[in-house]
């Protein structure tokens, strides 16, 4: 009996063995068939609690997070910034008062020197010049964060700078300096935050030759390596800098028109298209479907 008893109690703990190793087999314990699947669905565990709180640059960015730090936005103020350009230079004064969330990204956009050796990717006479890709695509990723809309106080009037949307909500850093009159782009919420009040002729002079034809998404993935080899005589800027840093907003007169006597409105049924971010250029119609 005892040793039918032994027999029995080794038979039992072989197979208890051999389940365990069974077991052992299939990683997180689970079934031989679902091993595949744990692969894909694996989760990161959560970071461990420390006792000291770590530094902010060791802290990893929130998805859609601004890499940059975060900054109150000041409604109220005017500067004015100097470009250098292929064609000549040109000043851009701003007053945060006509549209403050859009005047403070471009003063940011200045101060990391964004626009420097950054080309005039849309030039449509009689209507608007765009820019603001920046040459690196480094710095495009960088700056890739929208910014809310500013309610438009301003029409957009000849040497007016708006920036450049792909619908509300998505402004980032490309602008447009009009080169005419047009109020038609108030009422789909371009919000000029400055205007050009030295150098114009010389905005105007930028050179047309290739119209709307450079890809917008092909200049954010490749800059400057896409730009110059493809469209060699494109215009650009080749610095940007603060002139004059923020003032009182008293010290501001009513805007004058710039080189008013030189310029012809631009007719809204011109068919130029919005300026617009990350879309191809469209007719007219394309205002209403932006």
């Amino acid at each position: 009996m005892n040793s039918k008893y032994t027999t029995l109690l080794l038979g039992l703990q072989l197979l208890f063995f051999a389940v365990g190793c069974e077991e052992q087999q299939a990683p997180g314990g689970l079934p031989a068939g679902l091993v595949e699947q744990a692969i894909y669905e694996r989760q990161t565990p959560p970071p461990q609690a420390s006792a000291s709180e770590p530094a902010v640059g060791d802290l990893p960015l929130a998805l859609g997070e601004n890499p940059l730090k975060k900054s109150k936005v000041p409604p109220t103020g005017i500067f004015r910034v100097k470009f250098e350009s292929s064609k000549g230079d040109f000043v851009m004064e701003v007053n945060r008062e006509w549209a403050p969330i859009g005047a403070h990204r471009f003063y940011e956009l200045v101060k990391d020197r964004f626009y420097d050796d950054c080309r005039f990717f849309r030039v449509i006479p009689g209507f608007v010049v765009q820019f603001g890709i920046a040459g690196s695509p480094s710095q495009n990723a960088k700056w890739d964060v929208n910014i809310e809309d500013d309610p438009v106080l301003k029409s957009n009037k000849r040497g007016y700078v708006s920036f450049a949307t792909a619908g509300p909500g998505t402004r980032t850093s490309q602008l447009f300096i009009n080169f005419a009159d047009n109020p038609n782009l108030d009422s789909s919420g371009f919000a000029p935050f400055g205007r050009i009040v030295e150098g114009m002729p010389n905005v105007d002079a930028i050179n047309p030759e290739y119209g709307e034809s450079p890809n917008q998404q092909m200049i954010e993935v490749k800059g400057n390596g896409y730009l110059i080899p493809t469209f060699p005589n494109l215009d650009y800027i080749t610095k940007a800098r603060l002139i004059l840093d923020d003032q009182p907003a008293e010290a501001e007169s009513e805007p004058e028109e710039t080189s008013a006597d030189e310029a012809t409105s631009a007719d809204e049924d011109s068919g130029a298209g919005v300026p617009s971010e990350n879309t191809a250029a469209g007719d007219q119609e394309s205002i209403e479907a932006e």
